[in-house]
């Protein structure tokens, strides 16, 4: 009998629960709005599903593993005592907004010895996995440039966009994530620009909605990321890997959301992806499945928590540049980088 716990039944929540509905001997659920737990329950009546307060479920003995899906300034308060249940943790991207947040949160993981997996479901998608095999194996040569982004197809509410901590922490750490873990290779230097459009819901945060980086990565592949809100053709997720002996791409599929300019061109020809959750389901579901083997024991951890710090620091100098104006340097240690929480 395999008995995880989830918190927080948003709409990712909700992806998660109804994938561990199907997978696991039983489902304790909880979020602070008791109403969404109970009908996530009555809507699923042929799975072993209880319902639980946040409370009792962060002090429950008899769980197997705990799913963290709240909302994101709620990550590490949760983190912290659910550390004292001695199981597996999930916990959706990212730990906290702030590096001193996390770096405490990180040391807490590090010293009760958590096993913790951070929710970078790009890891899973088979894509980013076929273009990391590609670089590794030599297929394309030698890596001389990278170029990727994230358009979201229309923006979040203005109440997540106040607790998200940016379009960097919270939608380009998956690009900044997938490009350590692609190329296998650390960000030593970023330069990003940005506007808010003049927009209130982006000026009153100081929180771009759309815009560009230069990445310079160690061994001085250079790498352009961009990231939007407003992309209104479809939700666009890419990755090109060039190299020396051919280019690689991630998200080259029959739903890409664009339109060929070119006489003649049919290409692509099925409906846009429209979010996160339909574009990345299959790795969403690998994602979840690879974490009951780590509550199992029969797996390491895919992307663990100094994957969350590492992908942090890079958010966080991409925000310093954009308001410095200028190139920031990444630190390769966290004690060298003066943000705080």
């Amino acid at each position: 009998m395999v008995t995880i716990g989830l918190i927080g039944l948003g709409r990712i929540g909700v992806m998660h629960a109804e994938i561990l509905a199907l997978t696991v001997d039983r489902l304790v659920v909880a979020d602070s709005v008791p109403d969404r737990a109970q009908a996530f329950a009555t809507a699923h009546p042929d799975a072993r599903i209880e319902v639980r307060t946040p409370d009792a479920l962060l002090s429950s003995p008899d769980l197997d593993g705990l799913v963290i899906t709240t909302p994101t300034d709620t990550h590490a308060a949760i983190i912290e005592r659910a550390a004292a249940l001695n199981i597996p943790l999930f916990c959706e991207k990212p730990v906290s907004t702030g590096l001193a947040t996390t770096l405490r949160v990180a040391e807490i993981v590090r010293e009760q010895k958590v096993r913790f997996q951070m929710g970078f479901q790009r890891h899973f998608d088979a894509g980013y996995t076929a273009a990391r095999n590609s670089l590794r194996s030599g297929a394309i040569g030698q890596l001389r440039r990278v170029s990727m982004g994230t358009m979201d197809q229309a923006p979040a509410p203005r109440e997540f966009l106040a607790a998200s901590g940016g379009i960097y922490t919270d939608c380009l750490i998956h690009d900044f994530d997938a490009l350590r873990w692609v190329t296998g290779r650390e960000v030593t230097e970023v330069y990003a620009v940005g506007t808010d459009l003049g927009l209130p819901d982006f000026k009153d945060f100081d929180d771009p909605a759309e815009t560009a980086v230069l990445l310079t990565m160690s061994d001085g592949t250079l790498v352009t990321a961009q990231s939007s809100r407003f992309n209104g053709a479809g939700y666009d997720v890419r990755m090109e890997l060039h190299g020396t002996l051919g280019t690689e791409t991630v998200g080259l599929d029959e739903h890409l959301p664009m339109h060929s300019a070119e006489p003649g061109a049919t290409y692509p020809s099925a409906e846009p992806w429209t979010d996160f959750i339909l574009r990345f389901k299959p790795a969403y579901e690998a994602e979840m499945r690879a974490f009951l083997e780590v509550v199992q024991g029969t797996r390491e951890i895919p992307a663990g928590i100094e994957d969350a710090v590492a992908a942090l620091l890079i958010a966080e100098a991409c925000a310093a540049s954009r308001r410095e104006h200028g190139p920031v340097n990444v630190p390769s240690s966290a004690k060298n980088f003066g943000s705080e929480a």
